[in-house]
């Protein structure tokens, strides 16, 4: 009588033990994970730094040196840190070369009353090629300008015939002709501000956009 209690004893123990152990925990929920943003300010080619302001729905802060980082996480406060160059390169390195090269611009002067160059024009036009030839598919506007020597009528002419001396100069060196729009401006937006009749060898230009 004892063994057979003893034996229904271990037979029920086992078997308890077995249910317990195949009890699984009920699943918890899973929260939602928050979105996260990281802004990093990176300096520009000339080695130059700008500011950038991070908002949330809980804070704002300002990031102005080099390689500063802002980081939000959902609607909290933006966290400040820091990185550097190598960081930047090994977390957003292949992010950054799919991008197109950011727009740059050039100015040109020009000999007054003329479309022909300034002696230092010619080392500009040179530096202008060298960087359309690193974006094939570059969009090109060319704006003349002239000072405020001369009559208006006169000025827009000469302006846009500043602007068509380039144009042509880049199609001579390869440049795709659809790729490069032109416009004249005449003396209505000079770079610096003079009374009418005024030479102003600034004035007498061409600006380049490329992007």
């Amino acid at each position: 009588m004892r063994l057979n209690d003893f034996g229904i004893v271990v037979v029920i123990a086992v078997v308890v033990t077995a249910l317990l152990l195949s009890e699984k925990p009920a699943p918890q929920p899973v929260a939602a994970a928050q979105p996260k943003t990281v802004v990093v300010l990176v300096p520009g080619a000339d080695g130059k730094v700008g500011a950038v302001s991070v908002k949330s729905a809980q804070g704002e802060t300002v990031i102005n040196n080099a390689y500063a980082s802002a980081t939000t996480t959902g609607n909290a406060a933006p966290v400040t840190g820091s990185s550097n160059a190598a960081q930047v390169q090994q977390t957003f390195g292949e992010t950054a070369r799919a991008l197109p090269p950011p727009p740059v611009s050039y100015t040109l002067n020009f000999l007054e009353g003329r479309d022909e160059y300034t002696p230092e024009s010619h080392q500009t036009i040179e530096t202008v090629l060298r960087e359309l030839a690193k974006r094939p598919a570059a969009e090109i506007a060319v704006i003349g300008h002239t000072d405020r020597v001369g009559a208006l009528e006169y000025n827009d002419k000469l302006s846009l015939q500043r602007a068509e001396r380039v144009r042509a100069d880049f199609i001579r060196r390869g440049v795709a002709e659809r790729s490069i729009s032109v416009a004249g401006r005449g003396e209505r937006e000079p770079l610096v501000a003079t009374a009418d009749e005024v030479a102003e060898a600034r004035n007498r230009r061409v600006e380049i956009n490329i992007r």
